[in-house]
Parts: C-alpha cells; structure tokens; sequence
C-alpha cells in the first residue's frame, strides 16, 4: 500500500481502552484515539510518522512556526489536559504492576492491558450471552465466543419493538448508563438497515465492571422491553 503512495490513518478510538497499541507493529502513517475513551481527560490525540509530519503543510496561524511539533499547535497547549493524560499512563502503568508486572514503563502498560482484555473478553461474554436469551434483540457485530479477541466489550444492539432511545431512558431510570443513536457512525448504520433517527443501543463494558452490573444491566433491559 505505501509503495502505491497510499497513506494509511487509523481510527484507534475504540480499542485504545481495551488493547496495547503499537505503531511500529502496525506499521500505520497515522493513528488517531480520544484521551477520553481510555480514562483520561477530554483531549484529542493524533501519532504521525515523522517523515510525514515534516512534510505536511498545515492550516495554522502564520506567525506559527513551521518546525514540529509547533506547527500543529494552534495557540498555547493544552498544558493542563496534558498533565492528566501524563496521570492516566502512569495509572494504566500502575495497573500493569497490580497484575504483576514489572520492568519498563511500557512493559507494565502492556501487561495492565492484557489482564484487562482477559477480564474484559468475560464481561462481554456475559452481556453477549445474556442479550441473546432476549426476544427481539439483535446484536450488530460479532458474537461467537471464537472471535472474543476480535472485538472490544462495546455491545450495540436493537429491538425489533421498541426504540432504543428509549431503551436508553427507561435504563437510565433505574442507574443503568448505555448511548443511544448513531454514535457519529451514520455510513455504518444505513448499512446495516439501521434507521439512523433512532440507531443502536450501546453498553459498554471496561476493566472496573463486574459481572454483578452485568447482571444488572441485562435483568433492568429486560424489563425495558418487556
């Protein structure tokens, strides 16, 4: 592909809270994920091979100057969202060495996100399972326990009934949180035949949830559609 002069651009922000990223190993020109998404403050967040940001021209203030990583920046960093993304690693460090890890700072992160992902591939399991012994429910993505590893405990769903804004608020009253609605995935969404007015519920699972709210979330959800 980058021998055709292709240049490739990731969109990590689902899986960076659930999986070890490596450039290097994907070797991808770009990859762009959301500080927020993997519990840190609301900051966005683009990698970019040197080679090409050296290169690129970028719509910015001309008194900005034309060396990295200056160029991008608009105005003043966002010194203080970048101090708690510096506190969000050393967590995701820290969670590394409560699962046993030791080493480098890079070895512990990788270790905190593998003993996630085995905690979390449960927890999806779960939900997975549980929404499929719902009438009328419909799971978009995947759902056999052989592509656990394939996918992020992120479940979307529809009833063939009820609507899931719906769903979400009648959740919501008993202290249930999911999303509702596209999720800014319009192309996705009328792909799968998806009215895009209403979209998918979403409920998301992450390292700090139990199989308890699991159960919880799956017996309020079927009293929602009941």
């Amino acid at each position: 592909m980058r021998a055709a002069g292709a240049i490739s651009y990731v969109d990590s922000v689902q899986y960076a809270p659930h999986g070890f990223v490596d450039v290097a190993a994907l070797g991808c020109d770009f990859l762009a994920c959301s500080a927020y998404k993997f519990f840190g403050p609301h900051v966005g967040i683009v990698w970019g091979r040197q080679e090409l940001l050296e290169r690129l021209h970028p719509y910015k203030v001309r008194p900005q100057v034309d060396e990295l990583p200056a160029k991008f920046e608009t105005g003043t960093p966002q010194i203080e969202l970048f101090a708690g993304l510096t506190a969000t690693v050393d967590y995701l460090a820290w969670l590394g060495t409560q699962n046993g890890a030791s080493g480098d700072r890079r070895s512990r992160i990788r270790a905190a996100f593998e003993a996630s992902a085995a905690w979390e591939t449960r927890l999806a399991r779960r939900l997975i399972d549980g929404l499929q012994r719902l009438e009328g429910v419909s799971i978009c993505g995947l759902t056999d326990p052989s592509d656990a590893r394939s996918r992020v405990p992120t479940v979307s769903f529809t009833h063939d009934r009820a609507a899931s804004a719906e769903i979400a608020r009648t959740l919501a009253r008993q202290n249930v949180f999911v999303w509702s609605g596209h999720n800014f995935a319009l192309e996705v969404v009328r792909s799968l035949g998806i009215a895009e007015d209403d979209g998918v519920v979403r409920i998301g699972a992450a390292h700090y949830n139990t199989l308890e709210e699991i159960d919880t979330a799956l017996a309020a959800l079927k009293g929602a559609i009941a």
